[in-house]
């Protein structure tokens, strides 16, 4: 437990200033490169974890029994602070929620996100006033575990198609935090324009962007505009998705191993996790480079920007 509490406070930590790049990780093994790369702090990406079980990414392709699996395995296999991708939280009901979010902080994690869309046919966001209930069911318990995890408000109008989705996030998002999410995220916002006009409505809560394809900005562009987090949900899964894909078609259709000269040598594994991993002392970031330059971190928030 106390290792969880020190993991957590950190993870609070990295949202009080400045910028860091969160990756996400579908397995034991991804989870482990990307720490010993030098992120800071993983989350969990349910579509890059259902890939891996020859699942398709959708709301209802997974039970809450297995995704806490996952969670639970990628916190224990790690040294930095987890944060769960938690979907809309395996419930329908308010009762069955909370008793799920209190599950998922059971594992360990430092945080875990909401979303809003039902994910269920013929729907698509659950109406205002029940999507706040349900950020307000999850931070009730957590708040009733004596856990300091941070909850995530998503508002998944951009994914959804609302006809409005820059103004619908906004509207969504600074109701989820009147009710208790600690941290603001609408995935698939991607114009540099629309991303400063969300982070400027939403202050002070940090906000996460996801960059999930090449949008054209770089790493320190987002903390200039006042983004804290920034995480790439499926992306990275999906890059070795299409990197197997084009190397078995060219296996499959050539017959030609052109497609395998890319793949890491055994030494650059080998030597990636037999490596041991670093001690830790104290409870701030983690030492060594920063995925984000020091020089683009951005300064703590003082009022509405």
């Amino acid at each position: 437990m106390t290792r969880h509490a020190d993991l957590r406070t950190r993870f609070r930590r990295l949202h009080a200033e400045g910028c860091f790049v969160i990756p996400n990780p579908w397995d034991v093994g991804t989870a482990l490169a990307l720490t010993r790369v030098g992120f800071p702090a993983l989350a969990t990406t349910s579509a890059g974890f259902g890939l891996s079980r020859g699942l398709p990414d959708m709301l209802t392709a997974q039970s809450a029994e297995l995704a806490l699996s996952h969670i639970s395995e990628i916190v224990n296999a790690v040294d930095v602070p987890a944060n769960a991708d938690f979907q809309a939280g395996y419930a329908g009901d308010l009762e069955h929620l909370a008793d799920n979010v209190a599950r998922c902080v059971a594992t360990g994690v430092a945080g875990l996100s909401v979303e809003d869309g039902t994910g269920l046919a013929g729907t698509s966001l659950f109406p205002l006033p029940e999507a706040v209930a349900r950020v307000r069911a999850a931070r009730s318990a957590i708040d009733a575990s004596g856990a300091d995890v941070l909850v995530t408000g998503r508002a998944e109008c951009f994914l959804y198609g609302h006809p409005d989705p820059l103004n619908e996030a906004i509207r969504r998002l600074q109701a989820y935090a009147e009710a208790g999410a600690d941290v603001l995220f609408a995935p698939g916002v991607r114009r540099r324009e629309d991303i400063a006009t969300l982070v400027k409505a939403l202050p002070p809560a940090p906000v996460n962007v996801l960059v999930s394809t090449d949008i054209g900005l770089t790493v320190s562009d987002l903390p200039e505009i006042g983004v804290r987090r920034i995480s790439v949900g499926s992306a990275l899964s999906r890059v070795v998705w299409g990197a197997l894909l084009r190397a078995a078609r060219r296996l499959a259709d050539d017959e030609t191993f052109e497609g395998l000269a890319s793949a890491a040598t055994f030494d650059e594994l080998n030597g990636l996790f037999c490596r041991r991993p670093h001690k830790r002392t104290g409870t701030g970031p983690r030492r060594g480079r920063s995925p984000v330059p020091r020089r683009h971190r951005a300064s703590p928030r003082t009022g509405p920007r």
